[in-house]
This record gives C-alpha cells, structure tokens and sequence, in this order.
C-alpha cells in the first residue's frame, strides 16, 4: 500500500546519505596525495637544414663529413693521382708545345716519340730545389719577423680562436723589393726560373706531397688545437687534412704559410720571372705581357691588403690543411694560376693602345669591386654592424650558433650593400678579373684560359660547400638570410 511504499523510499534515501557521509570522512581521514615530480626536459637541439648524410657544423670541425665514405675516399684518390702528373703536363704544353694541345697529344699518342718524350721532362735540380729552399726560407723568415697588428680569427668550430699577426703587406713589398735588388744586381737571374720551372714544379710536388704526409700525422698525434681528428680513412685524412690551424710552436701557422706567403706571394713573382724570360727573348716586355703581370700584382697586393679577411674565409677557417689545401698552394696554384703569363713568354703579342687600355681599365675595375665588397663585410665584422654601408645602417640577422665546447656564439650576417645582390656576387668580378688579366692572350689557343675555367668551378663549388656550412651552422637564422638574399652570384639569373 501507499504508506509501506513510503517507508521504504525513506529508508532508501537514510542508506544513501550515511554512504556519502562515509565517503566523506574516509577522504578527510586519508592523507592528502603527494604531488608527481615532472621529469626535468632536456632543451632539444637546435634544427639545421644540414643535407642528409652530413654531421653538425661543430661535431665536423668545419669539414661538414662525417667519415671519409667510399665515394669521398674514390675522389681523393682520383684527384692525389691525378693532379700532380696535370701539373707537368701543363708545362709540357705551354714551354715544350707552345700553347698547343694537339701537338701535346700527337706527341703523347705516338709510342715512338715516348722515349724521346720521356727524355725532355724534367727531373729534380739542385739550381730548382735551391730557389724553393731559399724563397720558402725567405717568407718565413717575414711572416715571423716583421711586425705586424694582432689579429683574432674567428671562432672555431670547437670554440678556439687562432691568434694571427697581420703583416701581409709589408712582407709583400719587401719580397718585390728584395726581388728587384736581386735582379739589378745579378745576385740571381729571374729568366732562369722560366727554365727551371719544369724542375721547379717537380721538386714542389715531392715537397708538398711530403708536408701532407707530415700534417696528416701530425693532426693525429700531436694538433695544435682541438680542431683536430680523423675521419676513419687514411686516405681521405691525406686529402683533406686532420687539422684545421696547424702550427709549429705557437707562432709559426703553417697554413698562413702555404696558402698567403708561398702560393700567393710565389703567384705575384713568377710572372714577373716569365716577363724577363721574354725579355731575354726578343729584347722587351710586350704590352699583353705588361696587362697580365701589372692585373696580376694588383690583384694580390689587393689580397695581402685584405689579408685579415682572407683568415675568415673557409680557406682558413674551415678547410683542414691537406692535400686539398697544401698541395694546391704550393703547386697547383704556381703551376695553374700563373699559365697565362707562362703562355705569353713565346707569344709576345702587342695590342692596339685602345685594346690594351680598355683591358687594363676593365681589369683594375673588376679587382676594385672585389676588394669593395670583401672590404666591405669585413669593416662590418670588425665594427660589430656599426659601420655604414652604402651611406646607410646596414641591414643584417642576427645568427646564432653552438660551438663544440656547447657555448651559444652570435655572428651577424650582413644584407645590405654587395652582400644584398647575391650571397656570392663577389666571385663575380673575380672571375671577370682572371678574365682581363688573360684575355691579352688572345684567342689562337684554349690552353691559357684554362685557369678562367677552373677558378669559374672552384668558386661554384666553394659557394655551394659555404651555403652547407651555414646551413648546418645557423639553421633556421640561415633560411631567414636567404628569404632576404635569394641569389648566390647573379639577381633573378643564379
């Protein structure tokens, strides 16, 4: 009936709240839950848009390989093989063949003219060895002799900054002066190292291909820094190097050696020894030899000049002295870098003062812009963004970075100015230059410019291993500069 209904719906609801009142006290009488401890998180590295196979710009040492790989390896020994033999042939064909190709390779081809072939190449001679021994001892004796500004270099990519003294000018105009005493005074004949150059070039070889020897080890086992070390590969070590700054003592850096004061410095006098050989020749100094030679000083007086920045550039602070480094100052560049010169000795051509003054004057232009824009990053650098670009404030990111020793570094990345055109346009006047100062050679052969061929691909290809440094160094501070600055030579072209 009703009532019992009611009943029961009563004591129903009297069991439910005795239940909650339950509840209640046994959760004031439980002790109140200990709050969960949150695992410390670990700051994720930073992303880079290193290409895939390639290791962090400090972990690499600025070598941007992560091994020396079969392929790399393949490479380094295509080129150890190669590349010294190419050198006396580029000889062959400008002193023995004139300039001519073809005549180079009837010869060649021919297996009746290779024992006399074999006969005309040059051996080593202690008149060549003596002239290397002396002008290697003279540079050095400068570069730790004369005074010079301190120079700081930049960061590395283990955290240590090599200490330079900045004295390239100097040593330059002495070394062009002792070479004029030298000459006026019959202590020496300049024609004579145009006759010597074959033995010259071959004593260079075995030199340097044994200074590559000693810095691989050296880099092995007793490197001058931390920026040091193998990539598993004996053979590409040899090529590449095991050491960024090699040093003996702590004056004496041995790549400030071989690229500034024995390839550059030897690249300034050897024309001049190739202009006297011609003159010993015919009786004077043509006008297509003059453009070459005088384009030729100017450009690396423009180079000691700018010395200080050349120690920031990946030369310097990124590519390990090896063979790729070494081998090519002290002998690729002798041999390759001075052939048009070489090539004018039996050319003695002479060029309407119209020709020869347009080329000169497009010569001495192309050399100016390339010293303006490296000039121009590097007052930037050194005045930290402060200096004037073009008249204005300059416009630049701010990039941030991590060395190998886990500090976070800032380097500011200039796009204004030349740096605003393209991210390499100044490889553009440089090969125009090495353009101008071979052009006096005329068209009847191909051989002297193919040093313009070569700067053209190196450049290339140094532009392209720049832009994958900085992309592993800067990451995404590297994408924003190249929203900025699309182009690496020339805008809307490439």
């Amino acid at each position: 009936d009703r009532r019992s209904i009611a009943k029961m719906v009563t004591t129903r609801r009297q069991s439910m709240g005795m239940a909650k009142t339950t509840r209640k006290s046994s959760r004031a009488r439980s002790p109140s839950p200990q709050p969960k401890r949150t695992p410390r998180k670990t700051p994720a590295k930073r992303k880079t848009t290193a290409s895939k196979g390639s290791v962090s710009w400090s972990d690499s040492a600025g070598t941007g390989v992560q091994d020396g790989g079969f392929l790399r390896s393949l490479g380094a020994l295509l080129l150890l093989v190669t590349t010294p033999p190419f050198t006396m042939a580029l000889w062959s064909i400008f002193v023995q063949h004139k300039g001519s190709v073809t005549s180079f390779g009837l010869q060649v081809a021919d297996s009746s003219n290779w024992p006399a072939f074999s006969a005309s190449l040059p051996t080593v001679s202690w008149e060549a060895t003596s002239y290397i021994a002396a002008f290697g001892a003279f540079q050095a004796f400068l570069q730790l002799a004369v005074p010079g500004k301190e120079f700081i270099g930049p960061v590395s990519p283990k955290g240590n900054r090599p200490v330079y003294k900045a004295n390239g000018v100097e040593c330059f105009f002495l070394t062009l002066i002792a070479f004029f005493l030298g000459w006026r005074y019959e202590v020496f004949s300049p024609a004579r190292v145009y006759d010597q150059f074959g033995e010259i070039l071959n004593a260079l070889n075995i030199f340097a291909l044994v200074l590559c020897l000693f810095l691989t080890v050296k880099g092995c086992n007793f490197p001058s820094s931390t920026d040091s070390g193998t990539t598993g590969s004996f053979l590409f070590d040899y090529f590449w190097g095991t050491e960024l700054y090699p040093r003996i003592g702590k004056s004496f850096d041995i790549k400030q050696w071989t690229n500034c004061r024995m390839g550059l410095m030897g690249w300034s006098i050897l024309p001049l020894c190739f202009m006297a050989k011609q003159m010993e020749n015919v009786g004077y100094a043509s006008n297509s030899m003059l453009i070459c030679v005088v384009l030729t000083n100017i450009y690396v007086f423009k180079f000691f000049l700018w010395e200080t920045g050349y120690f920031c550039t990946m030369d310097i602070a990124h590519d390990r002295a090896g063979f790729y480094i070494c081998w090519g100052c002290l002998v690729w560049v002798p041999s390759v870098y001075t052939s048009p010169a070489l090539h004018l000795v039996q050319h003695p051509t002479n060029l309407s003062t119209p020709v020869a003054a347009a080329i000169a004057g497009l010569g001495v232009l192309m050399i100016y812009i390339n010293w303006a824009a490296d000039e121009q990053r590097k007052i930037f650098r050194a005045t930290k963004g402060k200096s004037k670009v073009w008249g204005k404030a300059p416009k630049f990111i701010k990039a941030k970075y991590e060395t190998g020793d886990g500090k976070t570094k800032e380097s500011l990345l200039l796009i204004s100015g030349w740096w605003g055109i393209a991210r390499h346009f100044h490889y553009v006047p440089e090969i125009l230059g090495s353009f101008f100062w071979t052009v006096p050679a005329l068209f009847d052969h191909a051989m002297p410019y193919f040093y313009v061929i070569f700067l053209t691909i190196l450049l290339f290809d140094r532009a392209y291993r720049d832009d994958a440094r900085c992309a592993a160094k800067y990451g995404k501070y590297w994408d924003a500069y190249k929203k900025h600055v699309p182009y690496k030579f020339i805008p809307y072209i490439l």
